[in-house]
């Protein structure tokens, strides 16, 4: 007799429901894979979806938002990664793949990666740019302080200050600088002291000057508010100039490389803000006293170069023209005279000539045209004389005008007077020469006068 086969019969759903609860109860339903991110996708719900592959096969992962949420590095094509998750199936379309919740990178920490990422990624859109830089001013009335109020950077921050320039003011804004929420706090005040700087500036009391940003050292972790995107993000936006004080000096985060200035403590942001009162007297007391000094060289420069330009002109100038004119006068007598002499000679050769010939012809007729020659040549000299003496007598009249226009005593005339120093004879030209008390000579066009000084106006002068 035959036995009848009898057969289970599953619906798919069913089949992928009992693969399900198999892997699911299984021991491998929480594990770690390792492999390289491939197909990456962020959707616009926030959950990652990729490909985990090696060399030989690959399985399909999800990492739901609340999860991707807290990993602290940026998933991206081609790394290589350390994958936490639970091994399910995804029924509708009968996969398996991972639900993952914690990814570390492979060869590098999840927060050196993130680093590095963020880094890159604001360099390249030209956050970390000098041109972007805000300069820091030298002596600010108004100081911005973001920081935790009851760690050690809030009191460095306060006593660095008060002991080298109490008069500086100090706004604080409190926040927390660790955390999941410090970042956005911090973003936030960043935000709220500029409004209130800008409300500050419409007053007479203008706003904030500079703020400092930052906080005490610790691990990484514990800084790592100062490296996520909202900060820094916050910060290149800050219309104030903002130095970054976070941790110790071989403490590097993002904020340090977008903000305007980075100090390496806290401490050192104080003092690179506010200025050592007694360094600006003292700097202050320098420059004033270059200053001066520089005037007085000028002035010192100047009346020589004033001295000097009226001993030439009264000494050279005037003494050169006065020679030449007396050299062109000089020579027009000599001219004068060398001429009246030739033309007399002239004559009195041309007419010993005639007696000459009259004695060898001696016709007595000719010698009355002969005497009218002569007393007509006699005529047409004294005229060449007299208009030769008119002409030299104009010049020389031309040359004394011309000189006398140049002399000092020209300007006597016109009642003008020349101030000296009694009794050297030194020319004053100048109110800074004399000091009440002085004595000075004025000299007039006629006779000159010696005074005593009361006042001077170089006495209003400083």
């Amino acid at each position: 007799m035959a036995v009848s086969e009898t057969r289970q019969i599953y619906k798919v759903s069913e089949v992928t429901g009992l693969i399900k609860r198999l892997l699911e109860d299984s021991s491998i339903a929480n594990l770690w894979v390792e492999g390289e991110v491939s197909n990456f996708t962020r959707a616009s719900s926030g959950h990652l979806y990729f490909t985990l592959k090696d060399a030989k096969s690959q399985i399909q992962c999800v990492i739901f938002k609340s999860s991707a949420d807290r990993i602290r590095f940026e998933l991206e094509e081609g790394i290589s990664i350390v994958l936490h998750g639970k091994l399910t199936v995804y029924e509708p379309r009968g996969n398996y793949q991972i639900i993952g919740t914690r990814a570390e990178p492979i060869g590098i920490g999840a927060l050196q990666l993130a680093f590095e990422q963020l880094k890159k990624k604001l360099e390249a859109e030209g956050l970390f740019d000098q041109a972007h830089k805000k300069p820091i001013p030298l002596v600010p009335k108004r100081v911005g302080v973001i920081t935790s109020p009851t760690g050690a950077a809030i009191r460095d921050i306060l006593n660095v200050t008060g002991r080298r320039f109490s008069g500086v003011s100090i706004l604080i804004n409190p926040v927390t600088v660790q955390g999941g929420t410090a970042a956005r706090q911090i973003a936030a005040a960043i935000e709220t002291m500029n409004a209130v700087s800008a409300e500050m500036d419409t007053s007479d009391e203008g706003g904030l000057d500079v703020l400092i940003v930052g906080r005490g050292g610790g691990s990484v972790e514990d800084l790592w508010a100062f490296n996520e995107e909202v900060v820094a993000r916050s910060i290149y936006a800050s219309k104030i100039p903002i130095i970054s004080a976070v941790g110790h000096e071989i403490d590097f985060t993002i904020s340090d490389f977008v903000a305007d200035f980075r100090a390496p403590t806290p401490s050192a942001a104080a003092e690179m803000v506010v200025a050592n009162k007694a360094d600006l007297v003292e700097k202050l007391s320098s420059l004033k006293t270059r200053i001066y000094s520089h005037i007085n060289n000028q002035m010192q420069m100047l009346r020589r170069q004033s001295k000097d330009a009226q001993h030439r002109l009264l000494s050279r100038a005037g003494r050169d023209k006065i020679q030449l004119f007396q050299q062109r006068i000089d020579d027009l007598l000599s001219r004068f005279r060398s001429s009246l002499g030739n033309s007399i000679e002239r004559q009195r050769s041309s007419l010993e000539n005639y007696r000459a010939k009259l004695a060898y012809i001696g016709i007595p007729a000719q010698i009355s045209e002969i005497r009218k020659e002569v007393a007509n040549l006699d005529q047409r000299r004294v005229v060449s004389m007299k208009h030769l003496l008119r002409t030299r007598e104009d010049s020389f009249k031309a040359a004394l005008a011309e000189l006398n226009a140049l002399s000092p005593l020209s300007i006597l005339q016109r009642g003008y007077s020349v101030c000296l120093r009694y009794p050297t004879g030194e020319v004053i030209k100048d109110a800074v020469q004399v000091k009440v008390g002085d004595k000075v000579e004025v000299r007039l066009e006629s006779g000159d006068i010696v005074c005593e000084v009361e006042r001077s106006s170089a006495d209003f002068l400083f």
